[in-house]
């Protein structure tokens, strides 16, 4: 993760540089034993580190990195903002680039998100 622990809509605060210093490979009973109920903030939403990578129920994990992927891995796209927003590219010349599912738009059905 970033420096302050935020990536891609998802913050883990603290909890990034505890897992950083945590010695690996470690079990994920240790892992949730000693953070389990350390707060991952996503948007508007918060669940604890065992809600989110407890259901996963991985024997080990061999790094920092694995765990902030296992956590990456369990949020869900709310966590991310708008879709399909990018306000660093404008649409390529003939590209009809379109917020699908944005709310207010006429003709634009509800997207789903798998």
């Amino acid at each position: 993760m970033t420096d302050n622990g935020r990536e891609l809509g998802v913050d883990v605060g603290a909890l990034d540089d505890e897992l950083e210093s945590h010695d690996y490979p470690t079990s994920q009973d240790d892992l949730l034993e000693e953070y389990g109920d350390r707060e991952v903030v996503m948007g508007d939403e918060t669940m604890t580190l065992e809600e989110l990578i407890g259901p996963m129920g991985e024997d080990e994990y061999e790094s920092a990195d694995e765990v902030e992927q296992a956590i990456m891995n369990m949020v869900s796209d709310e966590a991310i903002g708008r879709k399909n927003y990018s306000d660093r590219t404008p649409p390529a010349a003939g590209e009809d680039r379109q917020d699908e599912g944005a709310p207010e738009q006429e003709g634009q059905r509800e997207q789903e998100s798998f």
